[in-house]
């Protein structure tokens, strides 16, 4: 990933993978340099950033270092420090380099994990209200794929806003798909 600075949305459609879902209608989103780094709890901004467009956030901390995915919550992550390279899709997926002011919106099923790390690495996660971060590092049941594909979303981008990536491609795409 090129980091082509605020504004700026590339969307990345994975297919299954192995024994990893992922999500063939709805694409990661990555926004890079969305939110400046600032202050001396750049955290905040990205927490404000998203509450204020209906992603209560949930945590801070890194991504883990193994493969994994939700089916019950989309997910967004905001690089408030650090970077790192990321793994999205599941073994043999797409490797992203992302760092402070970098987001990514990983839709339900999408497999992820830090192959490495900077030290100061840490994220914000949030999620739409009523969804939640399962861990899941198996394939999954028909009921968990049938529970992924049906899982609802906001009509808010969780960095831009009522009329960002996010309407773009997500909610027209569904309603064409």
């Amino acid at each position: 990933m090129t980091n082509s600075g605020p504004g700026s949305v590339h969307a990345l459609l994975l297919e299954r993978h192995d024994w990893v879902p992922n999500n063939g209608r709805l694409p990661v989103l990555i926004y890079p340099k969305a939110i400046a780094i600032q202050g001396e709890d750049p955290a905040t901004a990205f927490e404000q950033t998203f509450a204020r467009n209906g992603w209560p956030p949930q945590w801070r901390a890194d991504i883990f270092n193994y493969h994994h995915y939700h089916t019950q919550g989309h997910e967004v992550l905001g690089v408030f420090s650090g970077e790192a390279r990321l793994m999205i899709g599941g073994p043999h997926g797409e490797i992203l380099q992302v760092s402070a002011g970098d987001v990514l919106l990983l839709p339900a099923g999408t497999g992820h994990c830090s192959l490495n790390a900077s030290e100061d690495f840490l994220v914000v996660g949030a999620y739409p209200p009523g969804q939640h971060p399962d861990i899941r590092r198996e394939a999954p049941t028909e009921a968990q794929l049938q529970a992924l594909q049906s899982l609802p979303f906001p009509t808010i981008d969780p960095v831009q806003g009522p009329s960002g990536a996010l309407h773009k491609y997500w909610v027209s795409q569904s309603s064409t798909g």
